[in-house]
């Protein structure tokens, strides 16, 4: 009993969540590319990656370590 209430629990989550994808607005996107030199380039790589996954597609996220 406790193991099927405890699978439950778990599954519930991933089927409510799993279709949703939450990526960028417009608005996020200017914002971001505001500080960059080149913002026409950086608007279209991050229009293209948003559509990318929004379709479902894998994109590439860079990691940029922090300084202090």
């Amino acid at each position: 009993m406790r193991s099927a209430l405890k699978l439950s629990l778990f599954l519930f989550p991933l089927f409510m969540l799993g279709e949703k994808s939450f990526s960028l607005s417009n608005y996020e996107i200017n914002q971001i590319c505001k500080k960059e030199r080149k913002g026409s380039i950086c608007i279209k790589i991050l229009k293209e990656k948003r559509n990318n996954l929004q379709k479902g597609n894998l994109i590439e996220i860079p990691v940029i370590p922090f300084r202090k």
